[in-house]
């Protein structure tokens, strides 16, 4: 048996996924769920081949939730998302299906789901991750997971990033997170007006800078806020300078 996992917020498309999937006995499904902290727990208890999944819920959305995934399944996008995230989908998704869902479109997705379980390309998921986080609905803040507790942070609450191993720690106003992203990542998703690499390791918040300081020839420091300082590079001070103006 193939298993899978509805993870939708709206009763009436998980139903009738469940309908077109009754023409398909060797796909069972093993759990329901009406939001992604349902659907996150759900992955981690059954580690289902694939999951249908709609982008738009409450509290954290498709995206969010499969980043918080450590090995993401397949996945069948059951949406009404935006051309830019259909895009996405078209490269890296097993396939997506746009509401109302017609049955015709609904058994080619399901065809293609025997060929990608095969290839396991979970980097497939995490390409689509990363493009969908240059949408401008995806960068105004992070999902993050501390302890087990699921916690959304509003990105004008970072302070600053910086690299930590296989991770970037996050330093915000309730505290000290980490994310399985790189460096790279997030200079390209936030906002370069309010963020800016000053070093291979860091990224300010604008809005938290009090103070630049000369510490040796060619050498610069900036004072946060939150009264760190933190080193600047050549290339970072340039990039400083412009943004703030000087």
């Amino acid at each position: 048996m193939i298993r899978t996992i509805l993870i939708d917020d709206e009763s009436l498309a998980r139903d009738i996924v469940k309908h077109y999937l009754s023409d398909f006995p060797d796909i069972e499904v093993v759990a329901e769920c009406s939001d992604g902290f349902e659907g996150l727990k759900a992955i981690t208890q059954h580690q289902p081949d694939f999951i249908f999944l709609d982008i738009q819920m409450p509290k954290i959305n498709g995206f969010e939730m499969l980043e918080l995934v450590e090995n993401p399944p397949a996945v069948i996008f059951t949406t009404a998302f935006d051309e830019y995230a259909i895009k996405a989908f078209e490269v890296n998704a097993v396939d997506y299906l746009l509401k109302p869902i017609e049955q015709v479109r609904f058994e080619q997705a399901i065809k293609k789901i025997p060929a990608r379980l095969n290839s396991a390309d979970t980097e497939a998921t995490q390409e689509l991750l990363n493009s969908a986080a240059l949408s401008p609905a995806q960068n105004n803040r992070v999902v993050v997971k501390k302890n087990g507790v699921i916690k959304i942070v509003a990105v004008g609450d970072i302070h600053y990033l910086e690299a930590d191993d296989d991770y970037v720690k996050l330093s915000t106003t309730e505290g000290i997170f980490h994310k399985n992203k790189t460096m790279s990542f997030f200079e390209r998703t936030l906002d370069p007006g309010q963020f800016i690499r000053i070093h291979r390791s860091y990224i300010i918040n604008l809005a938290e800078v009090t103070r630049i300081e000369l510490k040796e020839k060619d050498s610069y420091v900036v004072l946060l806020k939150s009264d760190i300082w933190l080193p600047v590079s050549k290339t970072g001070y340039v990039k400083l300078k412009a943004a703030l103006g000087m």
